[in-house]
């Protein structure tokens, strides 16, 4: 190689390594927290996050919420079946509940409560 190729050669080398860019800036956040400092909190604290109950749970079984959970995802037509049931059941009781009044009445049964 000659001279004047290799001070061309090292001049293109110089310039197209040569940026102007400065780079005192800081990285650009990918996913910012939604809540500033939420991941600084978390990480104070040694046990895992809990929610209280809400208050209208207070004094239900854990069997009613869970009836109320799968009532939740029924369809609208799923929810009127569910309620015609318990209708039809609730009829079926006071049925079941006259026949055994009146069988309580023909046996003395609420006769004698009065007299004592």
């Amino acid at each position: 190689m000659s001279s004047p190729e290799r001070i061309f050669k090292k001049e293109l080398c110089d310039d197209g390594l040569l940026s102007l860019e400065k780079l005192d800036r800081a990285s650009p956040e990918m996913w910012p927290e939604k809540i500033p400092g939420i991941t600084d909190f978390i990480a104070m604290s040694d046990t895992p996050i809990c929610t209280p109950a809400p208050e209208w749970t207070n004094g239900l079984s854990r069997e009613d919420v869970t009836s109320m959970l799968e009532l939740s995802k029924l369809s609208h037509n799923g929810v009127i079946l569910e309620v015609k049931n318990i209708y039809d059941d609730a009829y079926q009781l006071g049925v079941h509940e006259a026949k055994e009044m009146t069988r309580g009445k023909y046996l003395g049964i609420f006769s004698n409560a009065k007299k004592k």
